[in-house]
């Protein structure tokens, strides 16, 4: 299981449950009704200071610099939504956010949020996030792996700011998990001359050719060509895979 190596700070609390009594199958994204650094959350008197009434604590704190503090282990219950069974099977998030309504989040808080959750998710074997915004589905997490703290206490948290967004979560999320994110054309240059550095440098043709077959760079005609008619053979000559990738090049810009 482990923590998510993304922390850049760590105090853990002593406000929590160790060790939990489930597997962890469920995400809580909370806000914090205040902009702070992830050391500044870690900080605060409620977290830090041991009570059984009035203490709190969370998984994981993220800043609004993008910075990531950890603060119970993923091996332990939080006490963070008022719901013991939820918090058993959870991995729960504060989130640095404005003070007020809708309780936004800066950009930098967001992209970090989206970096840990797939961290978490792969980790913990989570293929993907499911939301659907049913309070109902609780604890199904074949239907819905996302629990916010307002199902279970009177409170606005996680701020309608992050709550109307979960479902944009859960897509970039999957995405991620997936591998299916989109690649911007500097992008795809960019790697296709790291790709080409790589090969220059090191002279070791065949996981080019690999690379070239799953990324479908080699057309039909082209393989038709080779030892066995569907891919090509155990080797290829620099100037193929410079020709190659250079015909990419050549797409995107």
């Amino acid at each position: 299981m482990g923590n998510s190596s993304l922390v850049t700070c760590t105090r853990i609390s002593p406000n929590r449950t160790s060790p939990r009594n489930h597997k962890i199958d469920t995400i809580t994204i909370h806000c914090t009704a205040g902009q702070c650094t992830a050391q500044q959350l870690l900080n605060m008197s409620h977290i830090t200071t041991y009570s059984p009434t009035n203490g709190a604590s969370c998984h994981y704190v993220v800043g609004k610099d993008g910075s990531i503090g950890l603060c119970v282990p993923e091996t332990d219950r939080s006490w963070c939504s008022s719901s013991s069974s939820n918090d058993h099977r959870a991995i729960t998030i504060e989130v640095s956010s404005d003070a007020t309504h809708p309780y936004a989040v800066t950009d930098a808080a967001y992209s970090a949020l989206i970096d840990l959750l797939v961290d978490i998710c792969q980790r913990n074997h989570i293929p993907e996030l499911k939301w659907k915004g049913d309070k109902n589905l609780i604890g199904q997490t074949d239907q819905q792996n996302m629990t916010v703290h307002r199902w279970f206490a009177a409170k606005a948290c996680p701020g309608d700011w992050l709550y109307q967004r979960h479902g944009q979560i859960a897509t970039e999320v999957n995405q991620r998990l997936k591998g299916e994110v989109d690649m911007t054309k500097e992008e795809v240059k960019a790697l296709v001359l790291e790709v080409l550095a790589e090969v220059e440098a090191s002279r070791a043709a065949k996981p080019a050719s690999d690379w070239a077959v799953q990324s479908q760079v080699c057309s039909r005609a082209a393989q038709a060509g080779f030892t066995d008619g569907t891919r090509p053979r155990s080797y290829v000559t620099r100037e193929e895979v410079n020709t190659m990738l250079l015909a990419v090049l050549e797409q995107v810009t």
